[in-house]
């Protein structure tokens, strides 16, 4: 027999007032065991498709920017988002690409969410994301040095406030990272938005970004594209192509860091 809970056992199942979430507050305060959402971008090859998914990525990205190294069309970015099992979410990076184009991409790959990395304004961003009914990212490039202090993230995260999260990159030459790690320490204390840290990660440091960065957000996911790809003969990066082992090894670093912050190691 299904009973009906009363006001005073459904009142008795809520946490104390004042209790912290899972998913934490800006400005700090403890934490209970949280999943941190995992990126690999830049993918062009199935191995590495299959390689990222294997590992336990969240998402994979595809850069249909056409001056990047690691640039996909749409088509093959949808022959290869065809290879996705459920819940592992394709994501297209776009720099400053036409509405028509954002368009005609999203037609061919359902489910995607899209990531603007260009100049894009927030009216731009929402009026794309509408048509194409698709939740967005947004990418703040952050300069590096001490000159990351200067960038008002807060009024950045409010702008773009109907994005999914602000996807954090280092400020270099062209659009992306570059590889480059910006100062996460003069980010500011406490941003109402979800973030996503990105720019020079590897299973080295993100442990390390994540313990700096989760505590000044709602949450915090990790994108990684040159930090897991491969090298040739002579140590030179691969771009577009990823190293399986890279991405193990970043994954569970991550995996390590929450545990981490969760206080389970």
């Amino acid at each position: 027999m299904n009973i009906a809970p009363t006001l005073a056992t459904a009142s008795a199942a809520l946490p104390p007032e004042g209790a912290q979430s899972a998913l934490g507050r800006p400005g700090g305060g403890s934490f209970t065991y949280v999943r941190t959402r995992i990126k690999i971008c830049g993918i062009t090859r199935e191995q590495d498709l299959d390689a990222a998914v294997a590992a336990g990525a969240d998402a994979v990205g595809f850069v249909l920017y056409p001056k990047s190294p690691r640039y996909v069309t749409a088509e093959r970015a949808a022959e290869l988002a065809r290879r996705l099992p459920p819940f592992v979410t394709p994501v297209l990076l776009f720099v400053n690409a036409s509405p028509a184009d954002i368009l005609a991409s999203t037609r061919l790959i359902p489910g995607a969410t899209l990531q603007f990395h260009g100049d894009e304004s927030p009216e731009a961003c929402d009026a794309a994301a509408l048509v194409a009914n698709c939740p967005y990212l947004r990418a703040a490039r952050i300069p590096l040095g001490d000159g990351a202090a200067q960038f008002d993230l807060v009024k950045y995260a409010h702008n773009f406030s109907n994005a999914r999260a602000i996807l954090l990159d280092a400020h270099v030459d062209g659009y992306g990272g570059g590889g480059k790690v910006f100062n996460w320490s003069l980010l500011p204390p406490s941003v109402n938005a979800q973030l996503v840290l990105s720019g020079g990660l590897d299973s080295a440091n993100v442990g390390d970004g994540i313990a700096q960065v989760r505590p000044r957000c709602i949450s915090l996911a990790v994108d990684i594209s040159s930090g897991v790809e491969a090298t040739d003969a002579q140590g030179q990066p691969l771009r577009g192509i990823k190293d399986p082992e890279k991405i193990n090894q970043f994954v569970a670093a991550v995996r390590a860091a929450d545990q981490r912050l969760a206080g389970t190691i």
